[in-house]
């Protein structure tokens, strides 16, 4: 049986669940804070104060590596790789999207069959962190950064259902406006869903590395400006220092 401490701190939720064999065992969550720094060791010491309770053994770390927020994954990932270097405990890394994917599929709610999962998270103005999941999370769009308009996922759209959810998809549902769009409310990352995520990578003996491991920030956005076609040539003609 593996006992797994799951962390989440990649949005504006910080939530740890103390998991052995799919069953929560412990959990705990704040909805309203970007408070991580503060709330997470007190949630952490929590799940531990209730693993010796039940006089179990920790086997291993699971914490949500992004994308998300750039504060809210370090702080994360430093609380977990901190714990399982002291306690001599593999670490795992979870997908935050994938995680976000999990909590719709087993959330309860019945939809079409051959829906597809479209995980969003926030990034700024028209732009999020997304991909695009069959049910057995296979990914048919993977991990990207997105500049949302209304042609982002039409070739999704003209085949299926897509299911959009996520703290970005209120940008989606402001120009994806195709009849097999469902909008899913009040979808967050939290540790009480990685449950399955984790134990499948403990069973496949996927751990990262604790020295060398960073939160998966995907591709930065790249802001650009129009060029100015005569400054562009002038620059091309002007003499350059070597460096």
């Amino acid at each position: 049986m593996a006992v797994i401490l799951n962390i989440d701190t990649s949005t504006e939720v910080c939530s740890v669940a103390l998991s052995a064999e799919g069953t929560v065992l412990c959990h705990r969550e704040e909805f309203e804070q970007r408070n991580h720094a503060t709330l997470l060791s007190g949630f952490i010491k929590d799940c531990l104060d209730r693993l010796r309770e039940l006089e179990l053994s920790l086997d291993a770390v699971a914490v949500s590596m992004g994308p998300g927020s750039y504060t809210g994954l370090r702080i994360g990932l430093s609380e977990a790789k901190g714990l399982a270097y002291a306690l001599g405990l593999p670490l795992i890394g979870v997908d935050t999207l994938q995680l976000l994917a999990v909590s719709v599929m087993f959330s309860g709610y019945e939809y079409p069959e051959g829906a597809v999962y479209a995980p969003m998270i926030d990034a700024r103005r028209m732009e999020v962190f997304t991909g695009v999941y069959d049910q057995a999370l296979t990914p048919l769009l993977e991990p990207t950064p997105m500049i949302l308009d209304a042609d982002s996922y039409a070739g999704f759209l003209e085949k299926s259902t897509v299911l959009f959810f996520g703290n970005g998809s209120d940008k989606a549902r402001e120009v994806v406006t195709s009849p097999n769009a469902v909008f899913v409310p009040d979808v967050k990352p939290l540790a009480v869903d990685m449950t399955a995520l984790s134990e499948l990578k403990w069973s496949r003996r996927e751990f990262l590395d604790l020295a060398y491991s960073t939160p998966w920030y995907r591709k930065e956005f790249q802001a650009t400006s129009p060029r100015d076609p005569l400054a562009s040539s002038s620059a091309s003609n002007s003499p350059r220092t070597a460096r």
